[in-house]
């Protein structure tokens, strides 16, 4: 049986292991709350958007401009990946990461270079250790404001797009449903979709007076658009992040508790049999004297 001493060490060091647990899962349930509802107030404002281009999309003519354009032939590709910086987040980063290598597999063939952009350190790590390639990588990028690092991740593929360097970008990110459900998305960000009426007369389609014209709110608007994008995919994944390590620490403090519970029982019982031997030999003892 298990030294007294050795028990009582590990009963103490595995509370001490549950405190740092419990104390990350208070600070992840904060950090969601504010990750949650900047989703929240994001996902109205990328809807809107997106109907207002569909709408500009009807007065003006889409075949013209630059993040419209449907390559004949797809030869070069961008992928941006979001990871997190840190783990201790269940299967988080583990989902993202056996996307990527899907993508890869599947995109194989169809492209002539497919660069990978990778937002956070797990991402980087994954890759690097399979020996693929990075083109570019964002360390720390949570510490930089989320509109300025959207804007400028989206005014790179943009301007890059429009002269022809990239034929397809896509973003893999975690989309946020609950604190214990997380889902892998992979979208399209360029060339932009827009929604096909074959032909036909789109209803309840209202006139309205634009300045100073259609044609330049669209030119404005088709960036924007792309930004949200970006920035709406860097929000989802903020608020995945913090869900899953606060459903991973709840469950580690959980664990921990239950592991307390069974090691105070073994270490009862190994005093208990240590006293009765104690008290068989006295009596021994006292029989033989």
């Amino acid at each position: 049986m298990a030294n007294l001493k050795d028990i009582r060490k590990r009963i103490i060091s595995v509370a001490n292991t549950q405190k740092i647990t419990k104390a990350m899962k208070m600070v992840s349930a904060a950090k969601l709350r504010r990750a949650k509802d900047e989703v929240l107030a994001t996902r109205p404002y990328a809807a809107k958007l997106v109907e207002v281009i569909e709408h500009l999309a009807e007065r003006v003519d889409t075949e013209s401009h630059p993040l419209l354009r449907e390559p004949e032939k797809c030869k070069r590709g961008l992928l941006l990946v979001i990871t997190s910086d840190r783990g201790l987040c269940g299967g988080y980063n583990s989902n993202v990461n056996k996307a990527v290598l899907r993508f890869l597999e599947e995109r194989a063939g169809k492209y002539e270079t497919l660069e990978l952009t990778v937002v956070g350190r797990k991402g980087r790590e994954f890759l690097r250790h399979r020996k693929i390639d990075i083109d570019t990588f964002e360390e720390r990028a949570w510490k930089e404001p989320n509109v300025l690092f959207s804007q400028r991740i989206a005014k790179d593929l943009c301007e890059r797009f429009a002269d022809g360097g990239l034929d397809e970008v896509f973003v893999l990110y975690t989309r946020f449903k609950s604190a214990i459900a997380q889902e892998v998305v992979l979208d399209r960000v360029l060339p932009l979709r827009l929604p096909e009426h074959d032909g036909q007369e789109v209803p309840n389609l209202v006139e309205y007076l634009y300045e100073p014209s259609a044609s330049l709110l669209f030119d404005e608007l088709l960036p924007k658009s792309v930004v949200i994008h970006v920035q709406r995919a860097m929000l989802e994944s903020l608020a995945s992040e913090y869900g899953a390590r606060m459903t991973a620490m709840d469950s580690a403090t959980t664990n921990a508790g239950e592991m307390i519970e069974s090691l105070t029982l073994q270490y009862n019982r190994a005093r208990q049999a240590a006293i009765t031997k104690e008290l068989i030999e006295i009596i021994s003892g006292a029989d033989a004297l």
